[in-house]
């Protein structure tokens, strides 16, 4: 008798816990062509998780994009802050005028040319602690982990663990030479029937293991 073989988990279903309606994947959620999220990200929030595109991405007027890599983890409370959230800093006054109308309106080239630090982009396989909060323009590495009520002003390393306010690196899970081997393997790039296969190895194993299981995938 064969043995049954390992079934995937469903990367459509927006509530992927059965009776946790506090726990959303972003990819099938999320509409704004502005955000994109991979396969498996997911928000937990008890108080209206779907509605993370308004209460969790702020300020996101365009062009800029926030992107989220596969596997990523985002406690409750986890925020993005746009480059929309900009004010002009170099007169008297850094309130913006003319978006409240008006004849005030006329003045909208004021507003125009403002700091932009281009595309949020956040890698595979990071995990955000409850309330942290990310400023325009961050990039964040591949395995990272950000400490809760953090708030991250600058660019975080791969599977480095940052935490603070401004969020300062506490230090990195891996040491440079085996962070390179884990890049290497990139198991949130494998097909999905793999890494169900070796779901215990990915989450518990050696990096050897890990290694091992990607060379089941290219043989």
């Amino acid at each position: 008798m064969s043995p049954v073989p390992a079934v995937p988990a469903d990367p459509t279903a927006v509530h992927p816990m059965p009776g946790q309606p506090r726990v959303v994947l972003l990819k099938p959620l999320v509409t704004s062509e502005l955000i994109e999220v991979g396969a498996y990200s997911y928000y937990d929030d008890p108080d209206d998780a779907t509605a993370f595109e308004t209460r969790n991405v702020l300020y996101h007027y365009g062009p800029e994009k926030l992107v989220i890599g596969k596997f990523c983890s985002l406690g409750t409370g986890v925020r993005f802050l746009m480059n929309g959230a900009n004010h002009r800093m170099d007169g008297p006054s850094t309130f913006p005028f003319p978006t409240m109308g008006g004849s005030w309106a006329d003045h909208f080239d004021l507003l125009t040319g403002l700091p932009n630090r281009g595309d949020t982009v956040v890698g595979n396989d990071v995990w955000f602690g409850y309330g942290s909060t990310v400023l325009p323009g961050v990039r964040i590495g591949h395995g990272a982990v950000i400490g809760a009520g953090s708030v991250v002003v600058g660019d975080v390393p791969d599977y480095g663990i940052v935490g603070g306010n401004p969020a300062q690196l506490i230090r990195t899970r891996y040491d440079d030479v085996t962070v390179t081997r884990l890049l290497a393997v990139a198991w949130w790039d494998w097909p999905i029937e793999l890494i169900t296969r070796h779901i215990r190895t990915i989450m518990s194993g050696s990096v050897d293991a890990l290694e091992a299981a990607a060379q089941e995938g290219t043989s």
